[in-house]
């Protein structure tokens, strides 16, 4: 059941162009979108169609053309990369198909890292991602670095990693994509836990119809714009 009085994120009008050889590809040609409060969305189509663009356009990565993105009614590109990266350490968690953790840092560290970020002290940082690696089956893997680590706990390090700031929104792009089916499902259901649980909205860009089926909305990007499915 969502929050339906409180909007997490919005695009506006949102366009994104890339020049090529001379030629101009539309990718984005204005997207609009609303995702309420521990919302959950899949956003589906075809390959090359934009969705990850889109997903990086929102996470306050990459800049629209024209329109605009709102996280939490605050504008996510008109200030500075400082200033995007404090409302995205803020108010979002990623995950990606491959875990970016930091070979060189445990489990935990890695984990730990955007509270670390935030300056917060790191005994505390520490001791919070190893309650969240602990719930997500990694309680005995903190002193792990990912080298050390089976595919799926990485996935579910990356899981814990992004949900370690309570943030209002997750992106995740293909997150079960370079999993096995077994290690997929186990990662998919805990991020659909993770979600009702901490009441954080989902935005999920996949192929698999399966997974989408499992969210409360899907929506299609097509001739760069989102329909409802």
């Amino acid at each position: 059941m969502t929050d339906t009085a409180h909007t997490v994120l919005q695009c506006r009008g949102v366009v994104r162009h890339f020049s090529e050889g001379g030629s101009r590809l539309e990718v984005l040609s204005g997207v609009d979108l609303e995702v309420k409060a521990a919302e959950r969305v899949a956003i589906i189509g075809a390959s090359g169609s934009g969705k990850t663009t889109l997903l990086q356009i929102m996470g306050g990565l990459d800049d629209p053309n024209a329109g605009e993105v709102l996280v939490d009614g605050q504008p996510m590109h008109n200030g500075s990369e400082l200033s995007k990266g404090e409302l995205r350490n803020r108010y979002i968690g990623f995950v990606y198909q491959f875990h970016h953790l930091l070979p060189e840092f445990t489990a935990a560290e890695n984990v730990a890292m955007p509270l670390l970020i935030r300056r917060e002290p790191k005994a505390a940082a520490l001791e919070k991602a190893g309650q969240l690696l602990a719930r997500v089956g990694l309680g005995e893997r903190l002193t792990h670095k990912p080298g050390e680590l089976s595919g799926g706990e990485r996935q579910r390090a990356a899981v814990a990693r992004a949900l370690i700031t309570r943030p209002q929104l997750v992106l995740a792009d293909e997150p079960t994509g370079n999993l096995d089916a077994g290690n997929g499902e186990h990662v998919l259901s805990l991020m659909l836990e993770l979600n009702q649980e901490l009441r954080t909205s989902l935005v999920i860009v996949t192929h698999d119809h399966s997974i989408a089926n499992r969210m409360d909305r899907i929506l299609v990007l097509e001739n760069g714009k989102l329909r409802n499915q």
